[in-house]
């Protein structure tokens, strides 16, 4: 039997899609499905769509973002995820760690490098922007910081994050946290519910 595939299109600037992997392994467990997490660059899908971060999007209406912020801290409640901090760099340019992502695909470690960038992003709060920050924390998470930031200047990987961004807006994502089961596209960490329900159905 041929397992069902989840694909997750990701930016770690978004402190919704960290929330949601801290979620999804319970959902795979529960349908049998695999994860394909895409890497693309939330601002460039902004760019290319007209949208805009929240904070921004809602700065006029303090009631929607107050709303906002109730539905993350219920969120975080629910399901217990304590190590949760707003990075207090944010908004971080993912730019690096996002070219990052792609050249740790291409060497078979992304979801290594996911959880450990997730990490310094929402967890231990570094300014991952910062070529230094960025090196010195990922040498001392199991990779080879200078290396894999070399790498990311290359214009193999440089243009290979460009593409996934630009097929994801094609497909009609025009923010972060995306799923596609199959054709099927859900918006949002508040949509996990009806994604496993189109994973079982």
């Amino acid at each position: 039997m041929v397992s069902k595939r989840l694909e997750l299109i990701f930016d770690f600037g978004s402190p919704n899609a960290y929330l949601t992997l801290k979620v999804l392994p319970g959902i795979l467990d529960r349908t049998g499905a695999e994860l394909a997490v895409t890497p693309c660059l939330l601002g460039g899908i902004f760019k290319a769509t007209g949208n805009k971060a929240p904070m921004v999007q809602y700065a006029g209406v303090p009631a929607k973002l107050a709303y906002e912020n109730l539905e993350m801290r219920r969120f975080i409640e629910r399901h217990g995820l304590t190590r949760f901090r707003l990075n207090p760099h944010f908004p971080v340019n993912t730019l690096l760690i996002m070219r990052g992502a792609i050249v740790a695909a291409d060497e078979g470690r992304l979801d290594a490098y996911v959880e450990a960038v997730n990490r310094a992003m929402w967890e231990e709060g570094l300014k991952m922007d910062d070529p230094a920050v960025a090196a010195a924390f990922l040498s001392a998470n199991g990779f080879d910081g200078p290396a894999l930031l070399a790498r990311t200047q290359e214009p193999a990987i440089k243009e290979r994050l460009a593409a996934n961004t630009e097929a994801a807006v094609a497909r009609g994502v025009f923010g972060i946290p995306t799923f596609f089961v199959g054709d099927a596209m859900f918006f949002g960490k508040d949509r996990l519910a009806q994604v496993e329900e189109a994973l079982l159905g």
